[in-house]
């Protein structure tokens, strides 16, 4: 995880979390396709069912690469989101496929500032750099060579817990402006205008 990437942007009373699955994270209405522990509402992302203006922060993570139509659950956001509300977006780049239920697309911070609509950009960056991808793709390669799945889930826990702390090197390599090149995943913050003063734009 990137330390320089912001995460204080205010909460209200009511949030809204995209894609939560089984996890619940406090202060946050947890939406998701499957009801599963932890869900509070079994809705598609594309068509939410809240009335707009009513949520301060909304958080969308690893969530548009598994939608059909990213550009319709960005304008959902902008619709819920309250005026001086913020959005956080966090899509991969360069990362292995991954199936919930299914994976369309990858995304760069480009893109995802294209997405912006009405919304501000107020920051953007790269959450996990060239190295994670790296270690992405050594621990799917890893995973194809073992023949059943007992292997697969073994090799997948061994080489993981083998390889994580070379993690931190993405700590040095994410000062480069060159690093999303091979960036792994990257996040953008977004505001919806009005409610107050904007904060500086950070990247």
């Amino acid at each position: 995880m990137n330390p320089a990437e912001p995460r204080d942007f205010p909460l209200g009373r009511w949030n809204l979390y995209l894609g939560g699955a089984g996890s619940r994270t406090a202060g946050y209405v947890n939406i998701d396709l499957v009801p599963l522990a932890g869900v509070d509402v079994v809705a598609d992302a594309q068509r939410l069912p809240f009335q707009a203006g009513l949520f301060t922060r909304v958080e969308c993570d690893a969530v548009l690469e598994h939608v059909r139509d990213p550009e319709a659950v960005m304008r959902e956001i902008e619709r819920v989101l309250a005026p001086g509300g913020f959005a956080h977006v966090v899509t991969p780049f360069c990362h292995p496929l991954h199936e919930y239920p299914q994976d369309y697309r990858r995304f760069n911070l480009p893109a995802l500032e294209w997405m912006a609509g009405g919304l501000e950009v107020v920051a953007s960056g790269w959450r996990t750099g060239p190295t994670a991808t790296l270690l992405a793709v050594v621990l799917e390669y890893v995973k194809l060579l073992a023949p059943w799945k007992a292997w697969r889930v073994a090799a997948h826990g061994v080489v993981g817990w083998l390889t994580f702390p070379l993690r931190y090197l993405d700590l040095l390599l994410l000062r480069s402006p060159e690093a999303g090149r091979l960036g792994n995943h990257c996040y953008v913050w977004f505001r919806k205008p009005g409610g107050g003063p904007s904060p500086a734009t950070s990247e």
